[in-house]
């Protein structure tokens, strides 16, 4: 199983990633994770990626399609991954095509998670996290059993700075702008499945695998 989740900031890709690359033992893949665990390693590339980082400035996508080139070379993707939220934009992938081609992969299926705007705004509004553990929470969904406090740690919760609406908005603009036509790029490549995000995790998850297993036996 060799995939791609798309989606806006919000509608829960990153979640069902989780549940995914857990029941069929494969990996997953963000790119924030990768940045992370490069820096944090001190590699080549976390280096120029951490020059960046420090500078406030994007990390450029030669260093990012450097670090999933890297991770797909990994012997645990050998079983399959999931690529979550990446690629972002059109150029991101084609490189991606690209860094398959040269390994042998062929992308099996391309799902783009869909949720209203509306529903966006109030999932990702609604989120605090703890400073201390990264535990999340959600006042609305997820609340803490006392209101504004972690339960593992006691510590004040917060709530991110990219998490207030105005934030909100910008983020998914510039989805809009970046991501949708990678929506037309896979789908002209017969690639693309829509998936409603909108419902319960587990509904979501149980649609999200019937999709998968069509196209595995596909």
């Amino acid at each position: 199983m060799r995939v791609v989740f798309l989606g806006a900031p919000g509608v829960g890709k990153g979640t069902q990633a989780e549940r995914v690359a857990s029941q069929y033992g494969i990996a997953k893949i963000s790119t924030g994770d990768l940045l992370r665990e490069a820096v944090r390693n001190q590699t080549p590339l976390g280096r120029e990626a951490k020059g960046y980082m420090d500078q406030g400035k994007l990390v450029p996508d030669s260093v990012v399609i450097g670090l999933v080139r890297d991770k797909l070379g990994d012997p645990i993707c050998t079983k399959g991954f999931i690529l979550d939220g990446f690629p972002r934009t059109v150029p991101q992938a084609e490189a991606l095509a690209t860094v398959l081609t040269e390994r042998g992969i062929r992308l099996g299926r391309v799902i783009n998670f869909q949720v209203s705007r509306q529903d966006v705004v109030k999932r990702l509004s609604g989120r605090r996290s703890c400073p201390k553990c990264q535990a999340t929470f959600h006042v609305d969904f997820a609340p803490p059993k006392q209101v504004g406090v972690c339960d593992r740690c006691g510590e004040a919760l917060v709530q991110r700075s990219d998490d207030q609406r105005e934030a909100i908005e910008t983020r998914l603009k510039v989805y809009e702008e970046q991501t949708t036509p990678l929506i037309s790029f896979y789908e002209t490549r017969g690639l693309l499945s829509h998936l409603d995000g909108a419902g319960a995790v587990e509904a979501v998850y149980q649609n999200l695998t019937k999709v998968l297993a069509a196209s595995t036996t596909a």
